[in-house]
């Protein structure tokens, strides 16, 4: 019998998850499967090592997505990636106050994220990060590698807000 293949997210047809159900009940339903999945394979093959691969995984989707949502937006410049961000606000899962918006920066904080509550209320707030949060690096860099985002706290670590800092170095 032949194994099963392991098709990295480039290999995967182009993904619309986001725009028909919204990012928010999409993290939802993958935490519902990879959280008992995880622990299983940590109690198998030792936790450090599961958690560490997992993240290497999704930041390698985000980036493969980030590419993915450019050609779906038409463009990889800051606004196409300002318009975006409709799928990670959808049904008000982030609540943003944007501080600066032009053509070479968009500054923005958030001030409740029901992501990190969901994650709380299913009882794994330890996996949000990896879950969410590790992938908003990535996510830019494979939307356009010429945008750095700079983050230094969020709310599902404990933070007051999430700053999310976007300027584009073309």
């Amino acid at each position: 019998m032949t194994p099963p293949r392991n098709p990295s997210s480039h290999e995967f047809p182009s993904d619309h998850l986001n725009q028909l159900i919204g990012v928010l009940t999409r993290r939802e339903v993958e935490a519902r499967l990879l959280a008992p999945l995880m622990a299983a394979l940590g109690r198998e093959f030792g936790e450090e090592r599961v958690l560490r691969v997992i993240q290497e995984t999704i930041v390698s989707i985000a980036r493969g997505q980030g590419a993915q949502l450019a050609q779906a937006m038409g463009g990889d410049s800051l606004s196409k990636f300002r318009e975006s961000l409709v799928h990670w606000t959808k049904g008000h899962a982030l609540e943003i106050d944007v501080l600066e918006e032009g053509n070479k920066v968009f500054a923005f904080n958030v001030t409740r994220c029901r992501y990190a509550e969901m994650y709380r209320e299913l009882g794994i707030p330890q996996l949000g990060p990896i879950l969410s949060c590790s992938r908003d690096f990535a996510l830019i860099e494979g939307f356009n590698p010429s945008i750095r985002l700079t983050r230094t706290q969020t709310l599902m670590e404990g933070a007051p807000f999430c700053d999310f800092r976007y300027r584009d170095e073309a």
